[in-house]
């Protein structure tokens, strides 16, 4: 992934347009985030990591999406209200995107162009039990609420994480601190 993908504009909660430009030089963590999913419980872990690393250049960024199961269904104004009275996310929350299919936001399509498939956890059977309820998703696609991207200081993205992988694993703050002392 080059430069360009700090160039991509999307909508914060309000309306306004932004980029990754304002995230130039931070460690970031990219996560398709929805309120009503078995993985919600992530806020904490996401803000938590936040929380632990954001002095060194962390940066947690939210991306609601209402893509799998219809389980991010609020308005923008009440995704942010549930996640700072629910779980005190301090970290950025965007406004709802598409993060799958023919409508997929230029964020995400650059994202999965770079890293195409995600890492799950050894011994993981979310995608044999999404394929299962007729919901595998297809290739080159994210495949549920909560997927990771890690992307270094310079806008590369150096992992994809599935959804079952919570914020705090050792997959992924491994990576993580490596990437922050460089």
């Amino acid at each position: 992934m080059t430069a360009s993908i700090y160039d991509i504009p999307f909508s914060r909660a309000d309306g306004s347009t932004t980029s990754l430009r304002a995230y130039t030089d931070s460690v970031l963590l990219i996560v398709n985030v929805a309120s009503k999913c078995g993985y919600t419980k992530q806020y904490d872990g996401l803000e938590a990591l936040y929380g632990s690393y954001r002095e060194r250049g962390l940066v947690v960024l939210g991306f609601p999406a209402n893509d799998f199961a219809g389980q991010e269904p609020g308005t923008d104004a009440e995704i942010q209200e549930f996640c700072r009275l629910t779980y005190g996310v301090e970290f950025p929350v965007f406004a709802k995107i598409v993060v799958k299919g023919p409508q997929k936001h230029p964020l995400y399509q650059a994202l999965i162009e770079a890293l195409p498939k995600a890492v799950f956890q050894p011994g993981s059977t979310l995608a044999a039990r999404m394929a299962g309820k007729g919901a595998a998703p297809g290739p080159d696609e994210v495949s549920w609420n909560f997927e990771k991207f890690l992307v270094d200081r310079k806008g590369i993205v150096v992992a994809r994480f599935g959804s079952d992988t919570e914020p705090q694993d050792e997959a992924i703050v491994g990576p993580l601190r490596k990437l922050l002392a460089a």
